[in-house]
This record gives C-alpha cells, structure tokens and sequence, in this order.
C-alpha cells in the first residue's frame, strides 16, 4: 500500500464517521425507502435493509398493554427509570409484532439472511425501534425523552488498518434524546435476539467509542 494512502486510512481511522441523528426522523425512512408511522401504523421493515415491508396497526388494546410494561417497570419519575422501561418496552413489541408477522430474528448479522423475512438487519432494526419510540411518544409515553433521526457509525479505514473491517462496519441505531441535559442515547437491539431487551447507551459510548 502506497505511504500517502495509509496515512490518509491512518488519519481517518482516527475520527470514523457519523451520519443520520438530529431531530428529524424522517430522513432516515426517505433513506432507505420506507414510510414513518401514521399514526399507531407502522411500516415493519425485514429480510435486511427494508427488502421486506409489512405494515403493522397497534390497536388501543396494544398501547395499553405497552403502556402498563412502561408502568410496571419504571420504579421512579427519572429520566434513567424511563430509559430502563423503554428497554422493556421495545422487547414486548419487538415479540408481539414479530409473533404477528412471522419475524423470529436472532441477534447480529446472519450472512446468509438477506432477503430471509424472518430475520433482520440493523437497518430494519434501527427503523423499526424508531417507529416504535415514535408510536410511543405520540401516544404520551415519554416524558423525559424525545424521539430523534436514527444514527449510524462506522470507522472502515479504523477496521483495514487493525484487519477486522467487521468490527467497524456501518451501524445503524434509534436513537433517544434526554430533554433536560440533551444527552443522546442509542436504543439498539440488534446485538441481542428477538425479545431481548435493547442496548441503551450513551452515543459516544455506542458501538465505536468516540475517544477510541
């Protein structure tokens, strides 16, 4: 490899790359060709990267039942406990919209799935939790939160120069916003099977570290 192409790849590895967030969801759906929710519809997106798209009506008898999860689980009036609860949440719907639809995914990237309308990427992942969070919010769930554009990272020269491009590939997450300290927060799922709850963790701590 010539020098000057490895220290522009060293260089670059140093900051990777961040695209998507801020507050306007619906870059994301125009992105990858899908549609935001109307409503409490939503556009289910599976078999890898919106290939598959199923629309799903959450019925008065669904939020509630998401809304007593929330209950159950929040044990204070903070914005930690509702993060914890939204945990809880987007696991019961990920199972209760996935029994509907036949989706059983199972955690990361299955390199034969694509194209399977069991399984998932973190495309259709990130967007379904948003749409999730987003049904939630409109239907007075969260309090301490806001619904932001769905994020993604990736550091690919980082990955070539340690020889794991994998690890470092573009990644895609939901993310929250904390109203009072604008703390930002990936809400990701993927890593871990269908039903498991989501990841919530801070975006400079998500995925790729910032300070790594």
């Amino acid at each position: 490899m010539p020098a000057r192409v490895l220290i522009i790849l060293l260089a670059a590895g140093l900051s990777g790359c961040v695209s998507g967030g801020g507050d306007d969801p619906r870059l994301h759906y125009t992105q990858f060709g899908t549609e935001p929710p109307k409503g409490n519809t939503v556009t289910v997106c599976h078999a890898y990267t919106c290939k598959v798209q199923t629309p799903y009506t959450f019925s008065q008898k669904d939020i509630a039942e998401i809304r007593a999860v929330m209950a159950k689980t929040e044990r204070a009036d903070t914005p930690y406990e509702e993060r914890r609860a939204v945990a809880y949440a987007i696991a019961y719907i990920d199972v209760k919209v996935g029994n509907k639809l036949g989706i059983h995914d199972k955690a990361g990237m299955q390199f034969t799935a694509s194209g399977d309308p069991t399984q998932m990427d973190c495309v259709d992942v990130s967007t379904n939790t948003t749409s999730y969070l987003l049904v939630m919010q409109a239907n007075g769930m969260l309090k301490h939160h806001t619904v932001e554009g769905t994020m993604s990272k990736e550091n690919l020269a980082k990955g070539l120069v340690k020889l794991n491009p994998v690890a470092y590939w573009p990644h895609w997450s939901a993310i929250l916003m904390e109203n009072k300290s604008g703390q930002r927060y990936a809400v990701d799922r993927w890593p871990f099977d269908q039903g498991e709850n989501p990841a919530v963790v801070k975006v400079e701590d998500w995925y790729i570290k910032d300070r790594e």
